[in-house]
């Protein structure tokens, strides 16, 4: 079953015309979009971030992180990023492909990668970046209208998501790349 989905997604992810959003001076970053199974079943990773941070205290996201001068491409800067907050080595993630840049709040370009976590993989959290780990059904995300706002962004109206689960508010850029990426599998 899951043989069959991760090939959808990377067949998607390949056909779709990715949204490349022009640097103009901007930090880059990079985010995994891990999936994993659990009970047959495919799972967004997620985690709460720790108060200790530099940015998004307190909220859940996915790994990832600025690029480092050192690293090699973005898609290196997700796999390194995740292998700090979670101890998950990249060897043991199957990077399916490369989503849509985002612009976040903090100026910062993102982008994301899908990757599926190898079943079996430990985690490994690392306290000073990672309160908790979440793992969230995508057919949680499926069936679950988010709550929205409208808000003013770079000077046009954008709505922003808010899923309620398991006592925490998964919102913002998170919530976004969640709702786009599912809604393009569906398609």
């Amino acid at each position: 079953m899951m043989e069959g989905f991760k090939k959808r997604i990377q067949q998607t992810l390949a056909a779709c015309p990715i949204r490349v959003l022009q640097q103009q001076g901007r930090p880059r970053a990079a985010i995994l979009v891990p999936i994993v199974e659990q009970h047959r079943q495919p799972h967004f990773l997620l985690t709460l971030r720790t108060h200790h941070v530099a940015t998004h205290k307190g909220q859940v996201s996915f790994p990832g992180g600025m690029f480092d001068v050192a690293d090699v491409s973005l898609g290196f800067t997700a796999l390194r990023e995740t292998q700090e907050e979670l101890g998950i080595p990249p060897t043991q993630i199957e990077v399916l492909g490369q989503f849509h840049d985002y612009l976040a709040v903090t100026d910062v370009l993102v982008t994301p990668f899908v990757g599926f976590i190898e079943a079996g993989a430990r985690l490994s959290p690392n306290p000073r970046e990672v309160e908790k780990v979440l793992n969230v059904p995508l057919e949680f995300f499926r069936r679950t209208k988010p709550r929205s706002e409208l808000v003013i962004w770079h000077h046009q109206p954008s709505p922003l998501y808010f899923y309620d689960y398991a006592g925490e508010v998964v919102w913002g850029l998170t919530a976004r790349i969640i709702k786009e990426f599912l809604a393009l599998l569906d398609e």
